[in-house]
C-alpha cells in the first residue's frame, strides 16, 4: 500500500481557527483546504478528492452533524473527525454513530491531530484495498464462470 499524505479539508465557521490549523497543516506536509461552512464543503467534495475531513460541530446553517450525514451518503470515502470546543455527550454518539473516525475537543494537540488524521488516513486505505481485493474476485469469479459455459 502507497502510504502518502492524506489531502486534508477542513470545515470551520471560526475564520481564523480554520486559517490556522490550514497553515500548521500545511507547515507539517499535508496538502490541505479550508471551507467556512457546511455547504461549502459538500460543494468542496463533489468536487475534489479528499482523504480526511476536520469538521467543527457547532456551525451556522448546516451543522457537523448533518454534514457529516451528507457526507457518509455521498462521500463515504472521505474519513471524519469531528472537532469541537463545545462537549455534547449527544453530539459525540451521533457522530459516532453516523461513522465519524473521531469526535475531538477543541483546543486538541497538534501532534495528537497529526496521529489522529494519518489513523484517519490508514483506515480510508485499508478499505479501499479491501474494496479492490472484492472487485477483483467478483471479476475473476466471473472469468470462470463464462469459461465453464
Amino acid at each position: 500500500m502507497n502510504q502518502t499524505m492524506p489531502n486534508i479539508l477542513i470545515v470551520d465557521d471560526e475564520e481564523r481557527f480554520r486559517i490556522t490549523l490550514g497553515k500548521r497543516l500545511k507547515e507539517a506536509g499535508f496538502p490541505v483546504e479550508t471551507v467556512g461552512g457546511g455547504q461549502e464543503a459538500l460543494d468542496h467534495l463533489t468536487q475534489h478528492a479528499v482523504d480526511v475531513v476536520i469538521l467543527d460541530i457547532k456551525m451556522p446553517g448546516l451543522n457537523g452533524i448533518e454534514v457529516l450525514a451528507e457526507i457518509r451518503r455521498r462521500h463515504i470515502g472521505a474519513e471524519v473527525l469531528l472537532l469541537t470546543g463545545h462537549a455534547e455527550v449527544a453530539s459525540a454518539v451521533d457522530g459516532m454513530r453516523l461513522g465519524a473516525h473521531d469526535y475531538l475537543m477543541k483546543p486538541y494537540e497538534f501532534q495528537g491531530l497529526q496521529a489522529k488524521i494519518h489513523d484517519a488516513y490508514k483506515v480510508k486505505l485499508n478499505r479501499e484495498e479491501r474494496l479492490r481485493k472484492a472487485e477483483a474476485r467478483a471479476q475473476l469469479d466471473k472469468l470462470e464462470k463464462s469459461i465453464r459455459f
